[in-house]
């Protein structure tokens, strides 16, 4: 059985980023997957529950509004808590989205007012949301993103 591309990634290494974790070509299209890491593996906390679910609710609201919305095919957290995914249509380079997850969590930081989509007919568990937190996440990985180098858009050997 073949490893997993992901799989290969030195996570003792890595550092908070965006990283292109893969591409896959469906029919004419390139599918781009971002690694958008806002956690360092095994040197820091992993993200909460709560907090990642209100990140979801805001950029999933915040990327089906911007000028990338006809390209977002899907935002969600990685099983490890350690950053999310986001696949967009189109063939792509860490770099070219930096300002998009800049704008995104510069949001998510701002954000005030009602959780968009967290009610009960709205979500299957609108009670695990803490807004306060994921705005201290938000302001935590923008300290990464406003000084953003090639350690942080380039996987690690």
């Amino acid at each position: 059985m073949e490893k997993i591309a992901s799989f290969t990634i030195d996570h003792l290494k890595l550092k908070r980023g965006i990283y292109v974790s893969r591409k896959d070509k469906v029919g004419e299209n390139v599918l781009t997957s971002f690694d958008i890491r806002m956690k360092e593996p095994y040197r820091e906390p992993v993200l909460g529950s709560a907090e990642t679910h209100t990140i979801e609710h805001l950029a999933a609201t915040y990327l089906r509004n911007s000028d990338w919305k006809d390209k977002v095919i899907y935002w969600g957290p990685m099983g490890c808590m350690t950053g999310n995914y986001l696949i967009l249509s189109g063939d792509y380079t860490s770099k070219d989205i930096v300002p998009l997850m800049t704008d995104l969590f510069e949001f998510i930081a701002d954000f005030e007012g009602d959780i968009p989509g967290a009610s009960a007919m709205e979500c299957g568990n609108y009670f695990n949301n803490n807004l306060l937190l994921a705005k201290y996440e938000a302001r935590e990985y923008l300290k990464v993103l406003h000084n953003i180098t090639e350690e942080n858009l380039v996987y690690p050997e």
